[in-house]
């Protein structure tokens, strides 16, 4: 068979004869593992192997499966691991036959037992991606799944149990456990993931637990679990992240790290203790849908080839500002994997390391330990570095190594907390950093904001009139009577007329006009002016590009730049 097989594949693919003898010895050392052990070759992809045993056994391929009208009623027959463990999707469907995919068709007597349980009269077999198999059978299970406010419903406030230690890399959608809080946090997180949720915040008051999570940068309730069940949810939680759970009269943080179908999530959890018990948030960190590059970030062309160019440079300070949750380290990551490559020695120093970099040496601020940014910033530097990334500049020692790092020929990635481009020369000359000093050094300043995406589905057209542009500062005169677009809200956005997020930018390149002034003053204002006149896109009016290309409404650019 294995022979058929790979006569398929090399009519699609060109492959050596010593090729196809790698993968049929690698199939000869596990005959159960046919896709697996071919794929893991690396000659051949998964897709290519399903195509060609779709040839071999006469059965249709699908790439993708659709979910519509899928039922779920039988959901209760049969075990969730059972399927995933084989790779066996049933997806039955009142309309026409039902469909049982399967990833391998080599032995088919399970397929067999799975249409006997479920009484398939008739049903069509398909071929799929494990992958796509996988997502099938979580959506399915989750779909017929108790709800997160049933959930809460069904529990009374009498506390309960925490049992066995959370898995640090359990799949939660695998956990089977009766324990209601178990099940409540498990589906809490995994609805925070599917929902896009930054941050999901437990707080406790007077007679209320309040649940809210963090979606696109707007806070929103969605949970009021019973007050009795407080201590019990909030121990769970330290659990799964290793914090002591004996301990509630000081802050605590922690760290999990779970798996949710084929998505990797980093969980940050931060405890402090308030008037009416522990306040608890879990920052979630999606590994598998993280973004790090340039052209997925919405850029204007302009911007994106200004990036491209900052980020190549020799030496100098780069500076990224804007407030907590801005994309600020989204930014400085893209920027590094962008100019990551065997010749350059990249180092970087964060508080905390956020997310892995392949080939990039990432050091964790620890002050128990004494790895503050300034003492880890003086070791970095005789590591020999050609670029350098820190996580943010809070203090005069930090900055001045830093300019040093910079006038000693290395490229310096870093953040401040300001809320404009013009603000950071003043910011740094109040951490006590010299004029020149700042001139010589920082090249490149870029401000930054997220602005939500008008829901696709929902928003709606309309004209600019002057009432509309009336807090814009002038910026919007040039806009009236064109055509934009305005949030509504449906069931795809969760009625908030929004979904995802994109950045917008404010560059401002440091020429010799501009550090011939910042010699002469810090005053942003001044600062500010003369890049205006020197070309300088403010990060209103990035904003109102995306405006009137009907990405984000008029609304939004203005909460996120109130001036």
């Amino acid at each position: 068979m294995i022979d058929e097989l790979l006569n398929i594949i090399k009519k699609k693919v060109s492959l050596s004869r010593e090729n196809c003898e790698k993968i049929r010895s690698s199939y000869l050392k596990d005959r159960s593992r046919l896709i697996e052990s071919a794929v893991e070759t690396k000659l051949v992809g998964e897709d290519e192997v399903l195509e060609a045993l779709s040839l071999l056994y006469a059965i249709p391929f699908k790439p993708v499966l659709a979910m519509e009208n899928v039922r779920d009623d039988w959901t209760g027959i049969i075990s969730k691991q059972f399927l995933k463990k084989f790779a066996i999707a049933p997806l039955a469907n009142e309309e026409s036959d039902s469909i049982i995919a399967v990833n391998d068709p080599s032995d088919l007597s399970l397929v067999d037992e799975v249409a006997s349980l479920l009484n398939f009269d008739t049903y069509t077999l398909v071929l799929a991606p494990k992958n796509q198999i996988l997502l099938a059978v979580n959506a399915l299970y989750e779909r017929a799944g108790e709800s997160a406010q049933q959930l809460v419903d069904h529990m009374e406030d009498d506390g309960f149990t925490i049992i066995d230690d959370f898995e640090q890399t359990a799949d939660l959608l695998d956990d089977t456990s009766d324990a209601p809080v178990i099940r409540l946090v498990n589906h809490m997180i995994s609805q925070g993931v599917k929902v896009g949720a930054s941050d999901i915040h437990i707080e406790p008051f007077q007679d209320v637990l309040k649940v809210r999570y963090r979606i696109d940068g707007i806070l929103y309730e969605m949970l009021t679990p019973p007050k009795g069940v407080q201590s019990s949810l909030i121990s769970r939680i330290k659990v799964m992240s290793r914090m002591n759970i004996a301990e509630k009269r000081v802050p605590q943080d922690g760290r999990a790290q779970v798996r949710i179908g084929d998505q990797e999530i980093d969980i940050r959890v931060s405890t402090i203790p308030i008037s009416y018990g522990e306040r608890l948030v879990m920052r979630l960190l999606n590994k598998s849908g993280y973004s790090l590059k340039f052209t997925e970030f919405g850029l204007s062309d302009e911007n994106l080839g200004l990036l491209n160019k900052i980020i190549r440079q020799n030496n100098g300070i780069i500076l990224v500002t804007g407030p907590t949750g801005s994309g600020k380290t989204t930014t400085l990551y893209a920027g590094l994997s962008e100019i990551n490559s065997p010749e350059k020695n990249i180092i970087t120093i964060e508080d905390p390391v956020e997310y892995n970099l392949k080939g990039i040496g990432q050091i964790q601020v620890n002050a128990k330990t004494g790895v503050t940014f300034a003492k880890g910033l003086r070791s970095i530097v005789r590591q020999d570095p050609d670029v350098v990334l820190i996580g943010e500049i809070r203090d005069f020692e930090t900055a001045d190594i830093a300019i040093q790092s910079a006038l000693t020929g290395h490229l310096v990635f870093s953040t401040l907390h300001t809320n404009d481009s013009a603000g950071a020369i003043t910011r740094l000359v109040d951490l006590g950093v010299e004029p020149y000093l700042i001139s010589s050094s920082v090249n490149t300043v870029i401000a930054q904001r997220l602005v939500r995406r008008l829901c696709k589905e929902c928003k709606q057209e309309y004209s600019l009139e002057d009432s509309h542009i009336k807090t814009l500062n002038g910026v919007g005169k040039q806009y009236l009577g064109k055509d934009v677009f305005k949030p509504k809200g449906c069931s795809s956005c969760f009625n908030t007329g929004y979904s995802g997020r994109e950045a917008i930018f404010e560059i401002m390149l440091i020429n010799d006009s501009l550090k011939s002034l910042i010699m002469k003053t810090s005053d942003a204002n001044q600062i500010k002016k003369m890049a205006l006149e020197l070309g300088m896109i403010t990060l209103r009016q990035n904003g109102m590009e995306k405006v009137l290309k009907g990405i984000t409404s008029i609304e939004e650019v203005i909460r996120v730049t109130q001036e």
